[in-house]
């Protein structure tokens, strides 16, 4: 069967690029080896995901934010950035913004079920679901896919939104950088006894990061990465001594704390392909640059790169050329690598700055952390990188 676009991966991502095109009338295959059921209603993961104000604009052009119930959409309004044990920390405050609050908080299954329930009604878009895609490739006309069930779909174009640890993408041969960390990274969510006045905090401890988001009523996302041969002892810790410990950490500022989840762990590996396309191939999402958690990028990049490529798409069709020709694609990759390349690399340098513990790299984060409050202009440009407000307003994608 034959179709415009095929589309690897029913994520976020692929959902997004997929709504991004469904006013187009391009004949779209969204394939995704997930049931139907587990897309409709998506599993809670433990994953609370920092949303930025670009990409608030985006989904609610999308009609995304508009499916989402208000109740489950959390306030980022203050943010406080600490180093090892020391009370000192870094503070960012959405009165220093345009905005009345920094970003925006919302489960990961929260977005997938909006991502999924805005493609309703659009009879040009075909979701294939418990497909296996175990072939892949692409020849001067056109891209191609296999199906465990030996089906073979075609299209001029194929875009990949299968992950970091895509094996379409490397099946295309495009080479990826990964990064392993060599730590993993803990989540859950609890209840707060002190009020946590929609207050962000990012501590980075000398044994291991924690990051305590807000969400509402009084709940909190806590965010731990450690070293990975520390993660099995914290993920059987009884209930009642994980709190305590949490406590502990965050100095009793939040009072007494009570798990509201279980605990879920995800090793964290970051991948940046050395090109989002090739023949008739183009990569978006997790596919294209996997972020580490520490700076809440990933979903926000992921959708931008499903705008930026639908944009693209949108323009060649108006001016009658090949959408999937390889100066489209070329112009996707080349915009898409100028907003990832240095949050990518900025992250990762950041992450490891503040997991070192030798003496100078403790004396360098209080250092950094200390001119982040004094110098105005590395504040301010920090705070726009965090969240994308400038970026909202000028309309760069």
């Amino acid at each position: 069967m034959d179709y415009d676009i095929i589309i690897i991966g029913a994520g976020p991502a692929g959902l997004s690029f997929a709504r991004s095109l469904a006013d187009s009338q391009l004949k779209i295959a969204l394939v995704e080896r997930s049931s139907k059921k587990d897309l409709a209603e998506p599993a809670y993961d433990g994953r609370e995901i920092a949303l930025t104000h670009l990409s608030h604009r985006l989904m609610n052009d999308l009609g995304m934010w508009q499916t989402i119930d208000s109740e489950k959409i959390a306030l980022i309004k203050n943010a406080k950035v600490s180093n090892g044990n020391s009370p000192y920390s870094l503070n960012f405050d959405h009165s220093e913004t345009s905005k009345e609050n920094l970003g925006f908080m919302l489960s990961n299954n929260v977005i997938r079920k909006a991502a999924y329930d805005s493609l309703d009604g659009f009879d040009n878009i075909t979701l294939l679901t418990d497909k296996d895609v175990v072939n892949v490739g692409s020849n001067a006309s056109c891209g191609w896919i296999e199906l465990a069930d030996k089906t073979k779909l075609k299209a001029p174009l194929v875009v990949a939104a299968d992950s970091r640890f895509s094996t379409t993408r490397r099946k295309m041969g495009i080479a990826t950088s990964m990064l392993d960390f060599g730590r993993t990274c803990i989540v859950c969510t609890m209840k707060a006894q002190e009020p946590h006045q929609y207050t962000a905090h990012e501590c980075f401890h000398y044994d291991r990061t924690l990051a305590i988001l807000p969400l509402n009523n009084n709940e909190i996302s806590v965010v731990i990465t450690l070293a990975s041969e520390e993660s099995d002892s914290v993920m059987a810790m009884h209930r009642d001594t994980f709190a305590r410990d949490i406590e502990k950490r965050m100095n009793n500022k939040l009072g007494k704390l009570e798990l509201s989840s279980e605990l879920f762990a995800y090793p964290l590996v970051a991948t940046f392909a050395h090109d989002f396309y090739t023949n008739r191939f183009a990569v978006i999402g997790d596919a294209a640059v996997g972020m580490h958690p520490v700076t809440a990028h990933g979903f926000n990049l992921g959708l931008q790169s499903a705008h930026i490529l639908a944009k693209e798409i949108k323009q060649a069709i108006d001016k009658d050329v090949d959408f999937a020709s390889t100066s489209v694609l070329a112009r996707y990759s080349s915009q898409h690598k100028r907003i990832a390349t240095p949050i990518y690399h900025g992250t990762n340098a950041l992450v490891r700055l503040y997991t070192n513990t030798t003496r100078p790299a403790k004396l360098a984060r209080s250092v950094l952390l200390h001119l982040g409050n004094i110098v105005k202009p590395a504040k301010a440009m920090i705070m726009d990188q965090l969240t994308e407000i400038r970026a909202e307003k000028s309309g760069r994608i």
